[in-house]
């Protein structure tokens, strides 16, 4: 992402520590949005099962210090996943939910800042067809090279 991911719009899709829970306990999402919003970075979150209570908790945990007023600005969430990524400048896969995978992912591309980044945390969806969209994507585990 050009070295820095200031003032960059970052969507975190999941929250949770496993899909079909709303339980964040150890979440590795609490641990991204943390170093994201360290960076200075705006994050917008979407789960469709964490209550906002259970996420400020981790955040809290964590460490991250939701009265700031940094963090009050840059950060929010989306009861919509499309709302969500809309005008963002990356998104990150954080929880396997079943939903990402059929998500209309032309339709993201489309509304999302350019280059487009997708990083899988979880390697649940299709890289060689988000490629062929446009999208730069990024995977755990795996070299960029051996995604083509």
């Amino acid at each position: 992402m050009f070295n820095t991911v200031t003032a960059k719009r970052i969507a975190i899709l999941g929250f949770a520590f496993k899909k079909d829970t709303g339980d964040t306990r150890e979440t590795a999402a609490a641990y991204v949005t943390k170093y994201l919003l360290e960076e200075r970075a705006s994050v917008v979150v979407y789960d469709p099962k964490v209550v906002q209570e259970e996420m400020d908790h981790e955040l809290t945990y964590v460490g991250v210090d939701l009265k700031a007023a940094n963090t009050q600005k840059d950060l929010s969430r989306e009861a919509d996943v499309y709302a969500a990524c809309k005008g963002a400048h990356a998104i990150a896969i954080c929880t396997e939910w079943d939903e990402f995978k059929t998500l209309d992912y032309a339709r993201i591309y489309k509304d999302m800042v350019k280059p487009a980044f997708l990083f899988d945390g979880r390697n649940i969806i299709d890289h060689a067809k988000l490629r062929k969209i446009g999208f730069e994507v990024h995977a755990i585990g795996k070299h960029p090279i051996a995604l083509e």
